[in-house]
């Protein structure tokens, strides 16, 4: 299990480990109907499938059935709720209610949006979490969404000062932040050391100003482990790398807040039906 807490914003931890409450209807999953699973934001656990999810109108997503035995139920401080939780890391999810006749079911758990994440898969079991920077993150995202055993990317900023930073304030080269992507995989499918080779493969590790015409602090390459395992994984392919000749300029640095980059960023080769100008594969690893 991959523990995410050092990579989520306060507006997240004030909800998911101080147990506060989001605004009603300001959540992103209030009125969200795609097929899919609803995750953990803290450790990736499934917590809930898309067909048990209802409108209920109370201004939160709500579901009339969890995935068994990944959510616990506990008498709130208030002695009057029943809080629900996270069977596995503890992280906050809202509330459950029983007869108010929504459904057949006869219950709501009420979850904030902050305690939950989303993949468009119905059958997985568990989750990692990995994210690295290699230049332009259009590109790095084109090609690690693309493997088998990926549910979900997401491009933003990670690594540097300023919280909420914009496209902009990035640019600028003053913040500190890397563009990378945040990468969510079956580890049924795919292994992190797999996804760590792959990463390796679609961009130039040996440039250490940046990544091909892109130049500058926030293009450079960079593995973010969560933990240990992930940090030796990674220093070890360099290892690999270095034994094979190449001079590898990726620092291996220990994850910060994700900052979710501007929706025109997200999936930005599929929207325009353009190719990468700067990322391309070359394998690197023995087979």
């Amino acid at each position: 299990m991959v523990l995410k807490t050092a990579s989520l914003p306060d507006i997240v931890l004030a909800v998911v480990q101080d147990k506060g409450t989001e605004k009603p209807f300001s959540g992103e999953y209030d009125q969200f109907g795609e097929k899919g699973t609803y995750l953990c934001r803290q450790c990736g656990l499934p917590l809930f499938r898309s067909q048990t999810k209802f409108h209920s109108g109370c201004g939160w997503p709500s579901f009339d059935e969890e995935i068994a035995g990944h959510v616990k139920s506990v008498t709130d401080a208030d002695g009057r709720r029943i809080e629900i939780l996270c069977s596995r890391c503890s992280a906050h999810l809202g509330h459950v209610f029983k007869g108010e006749g929504f459904t057949g079911k006869n219950t709501r758990h009420c979850v904030n949006s902050l305690s939950l994440d989303f993949i468009p898969d119905l059958t997985v079991q568990d989750t990692e979490e990995a994210i690295y920077a290699a230049g332009c993150f259009w590109g790095v995202e084109y090609y690690l969404k693309q493997l088998p055993g990926v549910l979900k990317t997401e491009v933003g900023y990670q690594g540097g000062s300023k919280l909420n930073p914009t496209y902009q304030d990035v640019c600028e080269g003053n913040t500190g932040h890397y563009e990378v992507i945040r990468v969510i995989y079956d580890p049924s499918k795919i292994t992190y050391e797999a996804l760590t080779k792959v990463f390796f493969e679609i961009h130039d590790p040996t440039q250490a100003d940046g990544q091909g015409p892109d130049i500058g602090e926030q293009y450079l390459s960079v593995v973010f482990y969560y933990d240990e395992e992930q940090k030796k994984i990674a220093l070890t392919l360099i290892t690999e790398l270095e034994q094979m000749g190449y001079h590898i300029a990726t620092k291996v640095l220990p994850v910060s807040v994700f900052w979710r980059a501007e929706n025109y960023h997200q999936d930005y080769y599929t929207k325009t039906g353009k190719q990468p100008y700067c990322h391309r594969y070359q394998a690197k690893f023995k087979k």
